[in-house]
């Protein structure tokens, strides 16, 4: 299957969330959300393959962009399924979403109480045994090359700030959420860049 073939099928889907649904792990018939969606970039799939797929983003650009994909992969999705609104301030009942994902996103947190908020509020909307996805910049394996700022956020290498996680903060939240790791923390290591740990939790 050549490379044009596999984007027109996938789009460029993050490869940790693909190994997700290669495990079986996203199946058809969920209900899965993107949390943050961005252009719906993990969700090509998805839509083709007819997943209850909802996605919501403070930019309405963004959600924009995702109705227009869904209008020409999954017309059939309602367009209430995309909304514009943050992550910490969700607008789905409690416990009723198979799938939460949450990619890139984390990391733009303000501070401790926005993060906590947004993971928070992700998890109430996951349904008993469901699956919280994320990928997120953390200071794992690069703590020496990160600069503290105030409120857990902290000066990359490149100069930008991000909210960064490391492995005490991600296990004592999955701890007090009272979640389940299905996978052990796994972080890529971008040289002199960034890392980017993906959490992968059951409810």
């Amino acid at each position: 299957m050549s490379g044009g073939v596999l984007i027109d099928e996938f789009g460029h889907i993050d490869i940790y969330l693909f190994d997700q649904l290669l495990r079986g792990r996203i199946a058809p018939g969920m209900r899965v959300v993107d949390a943050g969606c961005g252009t719906g970039r993990n969700l090509v799939y998805l839509l083709r393959e007819g997943y209850d797929v909802y996605a919501t983003d403070q930019d309405p650009q963004a959600v924009a962009a995702v109705r227009a994909l869904a209008a020409a992969l999954a017309p059939q999705l309602p367009a209430d399924h995309f909304r514009v609104e943050p992550v910490e301030q969700s607008s789905f009942a409690d416990a009723s979403v198979d799938v939460v994902i949450s990619n890139a996103v984390l990391h733009f947190a303000r501070d401790h109480a926005h993060f906590d908020a947004m993971v928070k509020e992700m998890w109430r909307v996951l349904k008993p045994g469901g699956l919280f996805f994320a990928r997120l910049a953390s200071s794992i394996g690069m703590a020496d090359r990160m600069r503290p700022l105030a409120g857990g956020r902290h000066q990359m290498p490149d100069g930008s700030e991000r909210y960064l996680v490391d492995e005490a903060k991600l296990m004592a939240t999955t701890w007090r959420l009272g979640g389940r790791l299905l996978d052990p923390l796994k972080t890529t290591i971008v040289q002199d860049q960034r890392c980017m740990t993906t959490w992968v939790l059951a409810r």
